[in-house]
This record gives C-alpha cells, structure tokens and sequence, in this order.
C-alpha cells in the first residue's frame, strides 16, 4: 500500500530538528554578534561619561549591559550547538524577551511616574511588549512539548 521506504526513530526525529545548518547558524550568530556590540558599546558610552552618574543612570547602564552580555551568550550557545534542540533555543530566547520587556516596562512606567507625564503611553507600550514576548515565550514551549512528544513516541515504537 505505502511505496514509501520506512524511516527508523532517529531519521525521524531528525528532520524534525535536524543540526544547525550553515544558514541557521548564521542566524543565532546575529544575537552573538548584535550582544557583543551593544554591550561594548554601553561599556564605553558608560566608562566615557564625564563625571559622576546619578545611581539610578548606573542602574540602567548596569542592567542595560547585563541584557546585551545575556543575548552575546545566547547567542554564542546557539552557534556552538550541534545536536537537535527540539526548539530550546526559541524557549530561551522567549524568556529573555520577557525579561527584557519586563524591566523595560517597570523603567519606563517608573520614569513616567516621577516625571508625572506619559504614563499611560509607558505603560501601554510597555504593556504590548510584555503581551507580545509572553505569546512568543508560550508558543515557543508549546513547539518544544510537541515536539519531545514526538520524539517519545517514535523511541517508543523503536523499542
């Protein structure tokens, strides 16, 4: 009836998600690349600063650099992975969005509230970035569980 040849559990879950391609990881060098820049850049936007900074400036520098160093790593583990990731990478990237979101929302909410002008704008900005990486994030480890399902399944009927 089926003309096709049979494939075993491990083909299968390789095209499933097969080991990054030279294309793939030239795109998870983007954030490699796009972290390491901005992160030496704020460290020397911050270091080159005339005069002392108000505490809640080297927050923001500090936090700022902390999220560019967190992308330069991600970044650098998806280039360096040559095993499936059953969408890992996307988890984790989605978790980092979020966070990234999250304190850039509470920054910006917490600027326009002692500014006392623009806090509904921060706040709705803020809110649909929040909305948009919580989507990203959720979606992300609904691809993940799918996909490890399947790879149970197709080890289970191996066996």
């Amino acid at each position: 009836m089926n003309e096709e040849p049979r494939m075993s559990a491990d083909e299968l879950m390789g095209r499933l998600s097969p080991s990054l391609s030279p294309w793939r990881r030239v795109l998870g060098a983007v954030p490699l690349v796009s972290g390491l820049v901005g992160a030496a850049f704020v460290g020397l936007l911050w270091a080159t600063e005339p005069g002392p900074l108000p505490g809640r400036t080297q927050a923001a520098f500090a936090v700022f650099l902390a999220f560019c160093l967190a992308w330069a790593c991600y970044g650098g583990w998806a280039v360096t992975r040559r095993a499936p990731l059953f969408a890992l990478d996307r988890v984790i990237a989605g978790w980092l969005a979020l966070a990234a979101s999250t304190v850039m929302t509470v920054v910006t909410v917490t600027a326009a509230v002692q500014r006392g002008t623009g806090l509904l704008l921060a706040a709705g900005i803020g809110a649909a970035f929040v909305a948009v990486s919580a989507v990203v994030t959720v979606r992300a480890h609904v691809r993940r569980a799918a996909l490890l399902r399947r790879r149970r399944e197709l080890t289970r009927e191996e066996e």
